[in-house]
């Protein structure tokens, strides 16, 4: 039986929703995810890239390679990105660019604080309901910024020290583009929710795919630490 057309389109959306949130990810991950068929993936990846909306992630992998021909990784275009945009950028936009014109950088310093305010104030409740636990403090937050449209995930860093909180979509994106302060604004958000030093690594603003913040695990690095200065105390 022929797929509905409209049927079509919203597997291709959630695809293409996945990729954003999950990116760089393979056709069989994302197979896995939406319990269908590689070959029913494969079409619809080779329909978002004829219209531009993905592309191949030509980066680094996050880990080791298996053996054999790697697997093409996607990631959204900012064609892609804009499919699920916000009509508050534009506004926003206006606004900034009218207060810097105005009040000079004060004025979007301030504009941006407020923002950051409100949303510190929505997700500090959040985030304290999930405990002392770190990854589980990570989580809650990833978990509320999702739910404000930011696509956001927790992934483990290179050797399990960091973890890095992955924000596959920004609402505001083009208007960080233009006023970097909202980044900036944002991260020290995250640093005060979580109550540990946190690290921008990109930016959707900046041209990446995703927006990558590191978050130090102490208690893993300090138990690393201990461990090798006991062996570089008692050799082997």
């Amino acid at each position: 039986m022929a797929v509905k057309p409209d049927a079509d389109v919203s597997t291709r959306d959630n695809i293409l929703r996945l990729i954003i949130e999950r990116g760089p990810i393979t056709s069989a991950e994302l197979a896995s995810m939406l319990f269908l068929t590689s070959a029913a993936v494969r079409r619809h990846l080779t329909q978002l890239e004829t219209d531009g909306q993905i592309a191949e992630y030509t980066g680094a992998a996050s880990r080791p390679a298996r053996r054999g021909r790697p697997s093409r990784r996607y990631v959204a275009t900012s064609l892609g990105q804009a499919t699920f945009g916000d009509s508050y950028a534009d506004v926003a936009n206006q606004v900034l660019s009218f207060l810097k014109d105005s009040l000079g950088d004060e004025g979007v310093n301030a504009f941006a604080s407020q923002r950051i305010d409100e949303l510190e104030a929505r997700y500090t409740g959040i985030v304290d309901e999930a405990g002392p636990d770190p990854e589980a403090r990570a989580a809650a937050l990833a978990n509320a910024l999702t739910r404000d449209g930011y696509a956001a995930s927790v992934r483990r860093g290179p050797g399990d020290m960091t973890l890095q909180l992955c924000q596959g979509h920004c609402p505001i994106h083009d208007v960080a583009s233009s006023f970097p302060v909202m980044c900036e604004a944002e991260t020290q958000a995250f640093h005060r929710l979580l109550n540990v030093h946190v690290q921008r690594l990109a930016t959707l603003a900046g041209g990446e795919h995703v927006c990558t913040l590191t978050i130090p695990l102490v208690s893993r690095i300090r138990e690393a630490e201990v461990r090798k200065e006991t062996h570089d105390t008692n050799p082997a």
